[in-house]
């Protein structure tokens, strides 16, 4: 086992952190899927919306935990050196985890207020997807920024500047000035949902995505040895990919809030050049294992690794690509179908991408030298888990086609046509086998935090058990 840098260990506070969060995102989306059967269980007490929101928050804050884990973990052994304002990374830590665990308070106890600046300020936005109080964004920034110095003051006082660590600090740049579109308030619901797309999708889809990358990346030249050249390359296309077509294919939510028609056929065509730099990941995945034939001392990781190319490809590239052509997205567009992308999506992209940095750094500190982190739990929540969540995809796809073809094309997208699709029984049965697919993945999480938990001392008595016999 290695010795560790101050980073690192703060990057494990970081991961297992994130590993809780994980298990309360499932559960709140457990209760979310039960209600979207029976909408009378809990109601009064946790209703729908507030599960629906604590299951999505939690969600962003976990994947953005283990971000910035990834970052401590990987900076030191980058630059050579202990990371410069530890101590700052390690206050904004317990600021970052006291501030959630505020909010998810707040949400319990509370859940909303009237339509004023207090409830802006401390208990919600009413924002979908960036709900968090006014005071929370700040503290999100705060952090972002926080991190930001820790790159930028290792990188310049090591005297290093890679290709991956120059796009790391430009993305981090982007990571904390696109949350700020967010923080615009105006009564003009069509303004107001301009700056909030800016958010919701060029802050998750394309900076979280060239993370995503950097970290990847990093991953893979330690884990399989990849040269330096090619992960750079590779990140080079993607930024330049994520961010030329991310940004026009934005375009194709503007149709939905009032803009110029024009913008459904523009932001639909960026949109599906997106998964160009998914199938080079794919691809780049492929040939690396190839040329190790499989081998390494992390099999955990290395499979999460394939997990993420190949749900990136799927979630993101295929089933986004399904719904995004203008004269689909047209009919399709908030439906469940957008659900089953974003499901696999961030499945593929950032769950499994988290998982394998976990696993990585779980090699490095609970397995001794030559030993090899392997095993059969993990593989039952590996496949459990991609199970539950193909599963879940298939189902709210079926849902989707049944909500577009009846809410959508036959009904004319009224309130009342809303209301006929959710209770047609089309959709009552996708919604059934989504729970039941949902129940499967969150116990699969709990063999996954079993192994986690136990990996090390398994692997220690599987090896003393092969040498003694």
């Amino acid at each position: 086992m290695e010795r560790l840098y101050e980073s690192q260990k703060l990057a494990l506070w970081y991961f297992w952190t994130a590993i809780i969060l994980f298990g309360a995102q499932l559960l709140f989306g457990l209760l979310a899927a039960i209600q979207f059967i029976n909408p009378d269980f809990l109601y009064g007490t946790l209703n729908f919306m507030t599960n629906r929101m604590l299951h999505i928050n939690a969600m962003v804050v976990w994947l953005l935990m283990g971000f910035i884990a990834g970052i401590y973990w990987f900076l030191p052994l980058e630059t050579g050196r202990e990371v410069v304002g530890i101590k700052l990374g390690k206050l904004a830590y317990f600021a970052f985890v006291g501030a959630v665990a505020v909010v998810v308070l707040v949400y319990l106890l509370k859940q909303y207020g009237s339509g004023d600046f207090f409830t802006m300020w401390f208990i919600t936005e009413g924002r979908e997807y960036i709900e968090a109080p006014r005071w929370a964004d700040i503290g999100i920034v705060a952090v972002a920024l926080i991190v930001a110095f820790n790159v930028v003051g290792t990188a310049v006082a090591a005297r290093r500047l890679t290709g991956i660590l120059g796009v790391l600090m430009v993305d981090l740049a982007f990571l904390f000035g696109l949350y700020l579109a967010g923080m615009f308030f105006t009564p003009n619901i069509s303004v107001d949902q301009f700056w909030w797309w800016w958010v919701v999708h060029l802050w998750v889809e394309a900076t979280w995505e060239v993370l995503v990358g950097v970290l990847m990346g990093w991953l893979l030249m330690h884990l399989l040895g990849t040269p330096r050249k090619i992960i750079e390359a590779w990140l080079y296309v993607e930024v330049m990919l994520v961010f030329g077509t991310g940004i026009l294919g934005l375009g194709h939510h503007y149709y939905w809030i009032g803009t110029p028609e024009y913008w459904l056929g523009i932001g639909g065509f960026f949109s599906s050049l997106e998964p160009l730099p998914l199938v080079a990941m794919v691809i780049h995945a492929v040939y690396d294992a190839g040329v190790h034939k499989l081998k390494t001392v992390n099999r955990p990781a290395l499979f999460w690794a394939f997990a993420q190319a190949f749900g990136n490809l799927f979630g993101a590239g295929v089933w986004g690509f399904m719904h995004t052509l203008p004269q689909i997205n047209l009919f399709s567009h908030g439906t469940q179908l957008a659900a089953a992308h974003g499901h696999l999506a961030f499945f593929g992209a950032y769950v499994s991408a988290n998982l394998a940095l976990f696993y990585f750094a779980l090699g490095k500190t609970r397995v001794k030298e030559g030993y090899i982190l392997n095993g059969t739990p993990w593989k039952i929540a590996y496949v459990g888990l991609i199970i539950g969540m193909f599963g879940m995809t298939a189902a709210l796809t079926v849902a989707g086609f049944a909500q577009t073809m009846i809410e959508r094309a036959t009904l004319g997208s009224t309130w009342e046509a809303f209301m006929q699709a959710q209770m047609h029984p089309w959709m009552e049965e996708a919604f059934r086998w989504r729970l039941f697919f949902g129940v499967m993945f969150f116990l699969s999480y709990i063999i996954l935090l079993y192994d986690l938990l136990t990996a090390g001392r398994r692997v220690e008595a599987l090896r003393e058990a092969e040498v003694a016999g």
